[in-house]
């Protein structure tokens, strides 16, 4: 079975300061082309696979659109709620990867059975470096 790769967008594009907070829709569809650029590969570049990627955005990037190789969920309201809806509603057994830094995400996310790693697991080979005060995972 595929596994479920749930990316939380503003976490991951929050974790390097590169300027994504002049262009948040920008930084989004910058991270979800590397995704599915990363699927189209065979998926080799992500951190699970085979998966099915879901790129959950909110606030300024809502209004970024699904491509091939990654689905996009736009939170109607908090992105954190949107994925752990995504992770509870997943079908029994399938396994679930989150991609957060964001503490308490992680711990809703892993009562509900799901794996969770660190920003710089989707962010691997493109010279980026987690923002100051994080560490090598990303997680503050």
């Amino acid at each position: 079975m595929t596994a479920l790769l749930v990316v939380d967008a503003a976490n991951v594009v929050g974790s390097v300061p590169d300027g994504w907070w002049r262009d948040r829709r920008g930084a989004a569809v910058r991270l979800r082309d590397r995704l599915a650029a990363d699927a189209a590969a065979g998926g080799t570049a992500l951190p699970v696979a085979p998966a099915e990627v879901v790129l959950v955005v909110e606030g300024a990037a809502r209004g970024v659109e699904s491509v091939p190789g990654v689905r996009v969920e736009a939170a109607e309201g908090s992105g954190d709620d949107r994925i752990v809806e995504l992770v509870a509603g997943r079908d029994p057994g399938r396994r679930c990867v989150v991609v957060t830094a964001d503490r308490e995400l992680r711990e809703r996310v892993r009562a509900l059975g799901a794996e969770v790693l660190g920003p710089r697991s989707v962010r691997r080979g493109n010279g980026e470096e987690p923002a100051p005060g994080q560490d090598r995972d990303g997680i503050r």
